[in-house]
């Protein structure tokens, strides 16, 4: 295992590798409920939703330890399958066989450019200070999502955002969160980002947030396996229908994009906690991590999970020590169990796992430092990204502010030559998007 896994090369063990896939694990888990009640929606059984989330999760989290040895996990992501549940779906007439297609086939296609090198070619044509505001923009994604499950910070028509209620229980248990999490970083206990969900699990028992569970085990159904190739009333398969279907594709076209970088931002923030990122923003394995990640997209279309891709709150168990893919493996078990006892795990409340996100935010600020900020050109796009991430709560859309920036910050001070071609093509691409996507 020592010489797979470069466990002690890379400062670790087993046990804190375990620890720190049961921290992933935990700031993940809200996915299991969350998942299903979306894709049910879309009019997908939820008993089968539950089975594809947790199997589709955990079979791409464990490829992608033993692949890339990165501590990385994969699960449905949050935005695609609201997507597909209140977007593709009701273009396809309630076929969301369909709708898994879409996602099925932007996947493939997003594998093929990493295949073809595209993708990683595109990642080392980004200019280095993008890359660390990448990665303080995603610490402040990162803790906005832990502060916004919480109730801490709630929407507000007239300032957009705002405090939420003081008084409010899951704004407690937030609270418990972030003090228990500090308290015990800030005293150097291993773990400590873990004790502070389960600490702030306990402390959610009283106050009602820590719901109580609805059973133990559960079955599993997998009748959503295969639904790209499932047909409809009709006898048309679903895969028929997004292949000759235009608005389909291009639905394609702007969830590819969105995946496309979305990792490349995610990869980045959880190489900077996981210690496998380079002086000049580089992240190690790259090009194994973005095949698994790419593969396992399409993996969701097949399973009926939505798109599967790269968790950020991955970032918290490489924050709580994890160093190898041995980390991703556990996470990944444990997600094939929770397709067992799925009732059990959904105790985790958001809420509780709010001080890990936010702990994690606040490590990831720390490259801000290395932005040059006296240079227009560097810092502009810089701001850009940092701000545009957490404002626009996507992570794709801040990144494509910052390319567009670049390059019109770069002609206007005469710094043409610094774009490299790919920029070009990555900052056309962006303007298409955003076109295509409103």
């Amino acid at each position: 295992m020592e010489k797979f896994f470069k466990i002690a090369e890379r400062g670790s063990n087993p046990a804190q590798e375990f620890r720190a896939g049961i921290t992933t694990f935990l700031a993940m888990a809200y996915i299991i409920a969350v998942n299903p009640a979306l894709l049910a929606a879309a009019g997908v059984p939820i008993s089968a939703a539950i089975t594809a989330t947790c199997l589709g999760g955990g079979i791409m989290t464990i490829l992608m330890g033993l692949f890339s040895n990165r501590p990385l996990a994969c699960a449905s992501g949050m935005g695609v399958n609201a997507v597909v549940a209140f977007s593709l779906t009701p273009i396809t007439g309630g076929d969301w066989h369909a709708s898994m297609a879409v996602i099925f086939i932007e996947g493939v296609a997003i594998l093929l450019l990493v295949l073809c090198g595209l993708r990683e070619a595109i990642m080392d044509a980004i200019p280095v200070n993008l890359r660390h505001a990448i990665s303080v923009g995603l610490g402040l994604f990162i803790a906005m999502i832990g502060l916004k499950n919480s109730g801490i910070i709630v929407a507000n028509e007239s300032t957009l955002v705002a405090l939420g209620n003081i008084f409010s229980p899951s704004f407690i248990v937030g609270v418990i969160s972030i003090v228990a999490t500090v308290v015990l970083y800030s005293a150097r206990v291993k773990g400590s980002l873990l004790i502070g969900i389960i600490l702030a699990v306990l402390a959610g028992i009283p106050l009602g947030v820590t719901a109580s569970p609805t059973g133990i085990v559960s079955g599993l159904d997998f009748s959503t396996f295969g639904a790209p190739f499932l047909t409809d009333e009709a006898g048309v398969m679903g895969i028929v229908k997004a292949l000759t279907t235009p608005v389909l594709l291009v639905f394609a076209f702007s969830l590819m994009m969105s995946d496309f970088f979305d990792t490349m931002g995610s990869a980045m923030a959880i190489a900077k906690q996981g210690d496998f990122l380079t002086e000049d923003g580089n992240v190690k394995d790259i090009k194994q991590i973005l095949i698994v990640d790419s593969a396992a997209a399409a993996a969701g279309g097949l399973f009926g999970a939505s798109s599967i891709t790269t968790f950020i709150e991955s970032a918290s168990g490489a924050a709580d020590g994890g160093r190898t893919g041995l980390s991703s493996i556990f996470t990944g078990l444990l997600f094939i169990s929770a397709a067992f006892i799925a009732p059990l795990i959904s105790i985790v409340s958001s809420a509780a796992t709010c001080g890990a996100l936010v702990l994690v935010g606040f490590l990831m600020m720390s490259e801000v430092t290395e932005i040059d900020w006296n240079d227009l050109l560097e810092g502009f796009p810089a701001f850009m990204v940092i701000a545009g991430i957490p404002m626009t709560y996507s992570i794709s859309d801040g990144i494509g502010f910052g390319f567009i920036f670049y390059v019109v910050v770069a002609l206007v001070t005469g710094n043409v030559k610094k774009v490299k071609p790919l920029m070009w093509v990555a900052t056309l691409a962006f303007v298409a998007y955003f076109i295509i996507a409103n």
